[in-house]
């Protein structure tokens, strides 16, 4: 059991993705059904940027700025004054995740494509670090550096497919835009 929980705890990028799927089944089983294909893509984004980039990127806050000589001794480095920016900047991607879990899809393609942007840099940060540096850590070359890699995709995936199948909060914008046209 203990070595679950050590898993879980320190995997926690796959750790709130799967909480996140979870939430998100939940929230389906309660809606009324038949579920639509914008239903279901509206509940699976909403809580894939409320739990694996909010919650996980919250928690990647308090690592690095609370536990920062554990958070660079996981990953394989030496205690710096970066523990903290990385931890701050991973409170920014946490706070425009929280925003756009019920936001609009320009505000979800931000959250994503800035948590991607940071999470593909640390990913080949890793790749070098595992080359050049030789550091097979598990929160340098482990499930973390895979995270780097997944959390993006799925996330680009899952913005491609709301702006395919639309979302719920589709109809009432165009039910403003079309008020508006009928106005103006």
């Amino acid at each position: 059991m203990t070595g679950f929980l050590s898993f879980v705890l320190s995997n926690f990028f796959l750790t709130f993705l799967v909480l996140g799927l979870i939430a998100a089944a939940i929230s389906l089983w309660r809606r009324p059904h038949p579920l639509t294909k914008s239903i279901v893509v509206e509940e699976l984004f909403a809580y894939f940027l409320l739990f694996a980039i909010g919650f996980s990127f919250l928690n990647n806050f308090v690592a690095h700025v609370f536990f920062g000589e554990y958070s660079a001794e996981f990953i394989g480095w030496k205690q710096s004054p970066f523990q903290a920016e990385l931890g701050f900047a991973s409170l920014g991607f946490s706070v425009i995740a929280f925003i756009a879990f019920r936001g609009p899809l320009r505000v979800r393609a931000a959250a994503v494509a800035g948590v991607s942007c940071s999470m593909l840099g640390a990913a080949g940060g890793h790749v070098y670090q595992m080359i050049v540096a030789k550091n097979f850590a598990p929160g340098n070359a482990g499930v973390v550096f895979w995270s780097g890699i997944g959390i993006p995709l799925i996330g680009f995936a899952l913005l491609w497919l709301q702006h395919r199948f639309g979302g719920e909060e589709s109809a009432p914008r165009e039910e403003i835009r079309g008020e508006a046209a009928k106005t103006g």
